[in-house]
């Protein structure tokens, strides 16, 4: 019998930085203050296990948006959403405190926020508890040396499958050709997701349900943004 992904052991990760500085310009008042109002209501709690039946009783779905920078699509989404608990995990203090202003500007209750790596919250999830994992525009770490801190990794994807329900989605988005192939090649190799692409507009094409942020219209890398969607079988 064939073993199912999604109950794999947990992973013995060792330590990774796959992100790049914590914090930048001095916060804004308003976002500083919202670290002490708001923010502790909404947290990740940082400890035990992560029910999201617990974190949102009745949500109707759970998705996580890994890195989720200065929250404005994470806040489109749940704002479109408000029957879905999203989870948002940034380690940049100055994305969660763009973030913070989003919620409290658009009054969201649906959301709860992590602000550090997304690594230990994945290894509290249960099985089978996300309906979508989201990364999008990560560091690219684009100099050879430094790809090892890339977030899609085996391990990654590993715990992306055992938390997703069986048709639930991973997408992951990047204006790094580099990073796309790379992404591609490791989850085409991963057990218990398949690629949706059946035709190049598929990747070159923004799905239906996303929505483009200020920070992709930057264009800070080296093509457009390539949209890879994989389902959990």
């Amino acid at each position: 019998m064939t073993a199912d992904p999604a109950k794999s052991a947990a992973p013995t990760w060792g330590p990774m930085r796959s992100y790049g500085r914590i914090k930048s310009r001095t916060l804004k008042p308003r976002q500083a203050a919202l670290f002490d109002t708001l923010l502790p209501r909404i947290a990740i709690p940082e400890e035990g296990p992560l029910d999201p039946q617990v974190l949102m009783p009745g949500a109707t779905g759970c998705w996580l948006e890994v890195g989720f920078g200065g929250g404005e699509h994470m806040a489109a989404q749940a704002e479109e959403r408000p029957d879905v608990l999203f989870l948002g995990c940034e380690p940049f203090l100055n994305g969660v405190g763009s973030a913070l202003r989003h919620i409290d500007e658009r009054g969201l209750e649906n959301v709860r926020l992590h602000g550090g790596d997304v690594r230990p919250v994945l290894q509290r999830l249960p099985d089978a508890s996300l309906d979508r994992v989201l990364v999008l525009f990560p560091d690219p770490w684009p100099k050879a040396r430094h790809q090892k801190r890339r977030l899609v990794q085996a391990e990654t994807l590993a715990e992306f499958v055992r938390v997703l329900k069986p048709g639930g989605r991973f997408r992951f988005v990047t204006d790094w050709k580099d990073y796309a192939a790379w992404t591609l090649e490791r989850a085409l190799r991963q057990p218990g997701l398949k690629w949706l692409a059946g035709r190049a507009d598929d990747w070159r094409t923004p799905p239906a349900d996303h929505v483009t942020t200020r920070y992709e219209e930057k264009k800070l890398g080296d093509t457009p943004p390539i949209y890879l969607d994989f389902d959990r079988l």
